[in-house]
């Protein structure tokens, strides 16, 4: 299996290559050079099997011959045994066609601990092999910085730099990142918003002799192995629900597009979803672009759900990719244009087919409560405010009642107490190995939006660069 830039260069790197570098020398976004396709009886016979076993068949095909069957089942074996909960992402009922898909039982209370557990393993395995450094830098909203971390922390051939924008991810989140005392785990709070976070990784990527000095490596949801480890949740679930022999739709809360994006590698590998519903919360760039065809991007506006509070959404680029034919002369151009004036759209017949399988709601503050409320009251179930825009998102589609519709629950409410408390009267408490999370001392640096100022520091302090 090799993978190609959503923008068209010649490379095409195999797994491991895809792996250290995440992102495309040309700065596109790397994908499969074909879709694996499930064969005859494959989802049937992942029924009733451990998460880790079944999650070994199904991401084998996008490694090739970078590693073996057997070390790839031990690294995963590995990942998953840290969760807290038996079955790794269990579904729980809400009503008579809504499902929850919890993915918030990993070390960080998040459901990117379900890609970056492994990613983690991936690199040390990849990395060992080649007696090499990497340097990793990400950009983060809230949850992947400390799940990246948290998969990252100790690890001898790595170094760790995630930047998040000061102020704007609950306390939860920044103490999970900056109570970390790992000499190889760095948190940078810079004085601006997610999208200026991101920005700046993606300059570092695009700066190739910067990129290749610290052997710059991404644990976003821009590196391929993100987007292959959630693929399998999707698979799990629906089989859960009945699949092939029955459809299932999604209901995802969603920024950077990328766990959608997941869910759409899995329909394209034969899934059988029946729709899939975009969630986004008053950053609403998606849902209106679901609703008009055309994507502009506004200022971005703080909310109870920051890891949402997004208006470029990455991994955006992977689907335009497909809906563009594959040529990634047109997404680059599609792509320079929207740098350039923050608005681009797409052709009516993409539009047409994009809307066959996709749909979109935006879900604001007021309504995030009233879910959180509303939800508790029914069933006893307390969502954090991302999985509540996700459930509610849900209960707005017309999808045919027969059509069980599986909404995730992408964090715990314990990340977000102060919207949970005022919304259902209780306080929801970490678990035992956070209890003490407030009273660990924070180590961070706060930097100014500025490239060189943040590579400068980056270059002063990882190790490969001494």
């Amino acid at each position: 299996m090799n993978y190609l830039s959503t923008r068209g260069g010649a490379d095409r790197p195999d797994f491991e290559q895809a792996l250290l570098t995440g992102l495309a020398v040309d700065g596109g976004l790397l994908v499969p050079e074909t879709w694996p396709i499930f064969p005859p009886g494959f989802l049937e016979g992942l029924a009733g099997r451990p998460y880790a076993d079944a999650a070994v068949d199904i991401m084998l095909p996008f490694l090739g011959d970078c590693i073996d069957r057997e070390s790839f089942a031990a690294l995963a074996q590995d990942a998953y045994a840290r969760f807290d909960h038996a079955a790794v992402t269990p579904l729980v009922q809400l009503d008579q066609r809504l499902w929850l898909l919890e993915l918030f039982h990993g070390p960080t209370l998040a459901f990117k601990d379900v890609a970056l557990q492994l990613l983690g393993r991936l690199f040390d395995h990849v990395l060992a092999k080649r007696g090499k450094r990497i340097t990793v830098v990400g950009a983060t909203s809230g949850d992947t910085g400390s799940a990246a971390i948290e998969a990252c922390r100790d690890r001898e051939a790595v170094d760790i730099f995630i930047l998040y924008p000061a102020g704007r991810t609950s306390d939860v989140q920044r103490r999970q990142m900056t109570t970390v005392q790992s000499p190889n785990a760095h948190a940078i709070a810079i004085e601006g918003n997610f999208d200026d976070c991101q920005a700046l990784v993606k300059a570092m990527f695009g700066d190739a002799q910067y990129r290749d000095d610290l052997k710059l490596a991404a644990v976003n949801s821009i590196n391929w192995a993100r987007i292959m480890a959630q693929i399998v949740y999707y698979v799990v679930a629906a089989v859960a629900l009945g699949a092939p022999g029955r459809k299932v739709a999604f209901a995802v809360p969603t920024g950077n597009f990328g766990n959608i994006y997941a869910a759409y590698a899995a329909k394209r590998m034969g899934l059988p979803i029946e729709r899939l519903i975009v969630g986004t919360n008053s950053n609403d760039i998606l849902a209106r672009f679901f609703a008009t065809a055309e994507m502009r991007k506004t200022d971005v506006v703080p909310t109870f759900s920051p890891s949402m509070d997004i208006q470029v959404s990455s991994n955006f680029e992977r689907l335009l990719f497909e809906l563009e034919g594959r040529d990634g002369r047109a997404v680059a151009e599609r792509m320079a244009s929207f740098q350039q004036t923050g608005v681009h759209g797409i052709p009516d017949e993409s539009f047409a087919q994009l809307l066959k399988l996709f749909c979109a709601s935006a879900v604001d503050d007021d309504a995030t409560r009233a879910e959180i409320r509303d939800t508790y009251r029914r069933t006893g179930t307390v969502l954090d405010p991302h999985s509540a825009v996700g459930v509610r998102a849900a209960r707005r589609s017309d999808i045919a009642r027969e059509v069980p519709i599986v909404a995730l629950a992408c964090a715990h409410p314990a990340k977000f107490p102060e919207v949970v408390t005022e919304a259902t009267g209780i306080h929801p408490a970490l678990p035992s190995h956070l209890a003490d999370l407030f009273e660990r001392p924070e180590r961070l640096v706060t930097l100014p939006n500025d490239l060189a100022t943040v590579q400068a520091y980056i270059r002063s302090n990882a190790r490969i660069a001494r």
